[in-house]
């Protein structure tokens, strides 16, 4: 259940939008701040490659891929069962203080490297059964800004953009994974590194 922070001094947008509920912080961690995170993690983070299979084809996933947790926040996306590297400091860090700001609680974390405009993600939601009825997604970014594209799945004409700079943060709640897709496009123009860390919370047997 949400809950309302104990301190935030960093000030937040809500996005309108129909079916979903969305906060945007576009100055979460100052210049310095994540310019300093996405120098650390670009060096200590167990990136991997991975495939996916389209249409009977193994492919290449478009960028690189990390998951870390507590213990039993293993996870499937791209068709794969992952189980969570252990926490960081830098990581551990970040979630205190994303976790105090927005009122959630989170166990597991997603990271991207989007290496240049040509990495991307395609049209998808995080809607998995492991992040319960209404998940909530907190995203963070790092780096080159990115465009960040929205579109309702029962109304395709109805469509969002924004653009997440450095050391934003957006947070999904309510029905938004269930009703809306997103998706990071390519851009082929962005020649600097990208992360984004979505923090999660995995339903598992010790908090059901």
């Amino acid at each position: 259940m949400h809950q309302p922070s104990l301190f935030n001094e960093q000030s937040s947008d809500s996005i309108r939008l129909k079916d979903a509920e969305l906060e945007y912080w576009p100055v979460f961690l100052s210049d310095k701040e994540a310019g300093g995170y996405l120098s650390k993690l670009l060096k200590v983070t167990d990136w991997q490659t991975e495939t996916i299979r389209i249409a009977g084809v193994e492919r290449l996933v478009p960028r690189l891929t990390a998951w870390y947790g507590e213990p039993g926040a293993s996870y499937s996306y791209s068709g794969v069962l992952h189980h969570p590297t252990a926490w960081n400091q830098e990581l551990l860090t970040l979630k205190k203080q994303i976790e105090q700001c927005c009122g959630e609680s989170f166990n597991s974390a997603l990271l991207n490297l989007y290496r240049n405009g040509k990495d991307s993600v395609a049209w998808h939601s995080d809607d998995e059964p492991e992040l319960g009825q209404q998940p909530i997604i907190a995203s963070l970014s790092l780096g080159a800004p990115r465009s960040f594209q929205l579109k309702h799945k029962k109304d395709p004409h109805l469509r969002h953009k924004l653009t997440l700079t450095s050391g934003s943060l957006l947070v999904m709640r309510g029905d938004t994974q269930q009703c809306w897709s997103h998706q990071v496009p390519k851009e082929p123009a962005v020649t600097e590194p990208r992360i984004n860390i979505t923090f999660r919370n995995i339903v598992t047997n010790s908090n059901q």
